[in-house]
């Protein structure tokens, strides 16, 4: 039952992307038209800003796609990282754009020129509707993975920015206010580079194989040492594959010899605790006695 029940969210995952893809696609290029008939400078750049994240949901798409590939004798793991590595190009291709706006913003507000301020309204307003559709098509998946949770956040940008290009349009409309058009751009591109630097920020965070933010390395330690007979906990490596893929590594010392049949049960006491209190998913124990010379938590060289 939990096989088909994840092979459906599978393939819903999957479907959901797909028709996030051609719906950013879509609207890039009704922006893009629009844009360039209206002379308006936000909605060009929420065309290119549109164009960006449709490439960006087409990469998690075909990402989320290859790391569902089993392992090989090459990759033990698999191809789960991908998604990681997507989700940081999405990041800095979206921070790269977004300076670009900004530049162009700043050229605009000082030298203004004319827009139809009408074609600018009701091809946002189009915009804002396919935007929060897509919203709404990776909102339950964004809460699982990094990578759709980057694309979630694109297509929000994307809805805040189509809101801004509606207000720029009816002010442009009722008082000819065209420098409202750049000050809108570079408002849109200042939001979407806070939010895009903390998926950046994450992303690296795992790709450095650091353990979970909240990862309390001596109260692990602490709690484990509790039980009968274990010595001590040492030379731990912890570290995320993914940000839902949490790995824990770690020797055991036990305090004196005894049957291979009571360590195991140790080493499950211990696992148990690891997994279900401090939510690490991959866990290896290595039992030992009277071994290693160096016993701190984190090994000052590898034995």
């Amino acid at each position: 039952m939990h096989k088909i029940s994840s092979h459906t969210d599978n393939h819903r995952e999957s479907r959901n992307l797909f028709l996030t893809v051609l719906l950013n696609l879509i609207i890039s290029l009704v922006e893009l038209v629009g844009g360039l008939i209206s002379n308006s400078l936000a909605l060009v750049s929420d065309a290119l800003h549109n164009f960006s994240d449709g490439i960006a949901v087409m990469i998690t798409y075909f990402a989320n796609r290859i790391s569902r590939r089993p392992a090989n004798q090459q990759l033990t793991f698999g191809y789960k990282r991908i998604q990681i590595i997507a989700a940081l190009f999405n990041a800095l291709s979206l921070i790269a754009i977004c300076i670009f706006l900004l530049i162009e913003a700043w050229k605009r507000f000082w030298h203004p020129e004319p827009i139809q301020g009408f074609t600018m309204l009701y091809v946002a307003i189009i915009g804002m509707i396919a935007n929060f559709a897509g919203i709404i098509l990776l909102r339950d998946f964004s809460k699982k993975n990094l990578n759709i949770k980057a694309a979630y956040l694109h297509l929000i940008g994307d809805t805040l920015s189509s809101v801004a290009v509606i207000v720029g349009g009816i002010l442009v409309i009722a008082y000819e206010l065209y420098w409202v058009d750049p000050i809108i751009t570079a408002i849109i591109s200042i939001y979407i580079l806070k939010e895009t630097w903390e998926v950046v920020s994450e992303t690296y965070h795992i790709l450095m194989q650091a353990g979970p933010k909240n990862n309390d390395i001596k109260a692990l330690a602490e709690r484990v040492m509790q039980i009968d007979n274990i010595k001590s906990i040492h030379h731990i490596h912890a570290w995320q594959l993914t940000d839902n893929d949490l790995h824990f590594e770690a020797h055991i010392a036990i305090e004196h010899d005894m049957p291979l049949s009571e360590v195991q049960k140790k080493l499950d006491k211990a696992r148990d605790i690891i997994r279900h209190e401090f939510g690490y998913t991959h866990i290896t124990l290595q039992a030992e006695l009277d071994r290693c010379t160096d016993q701190g938590l984190i090994p000052l060289r590898e034995n």
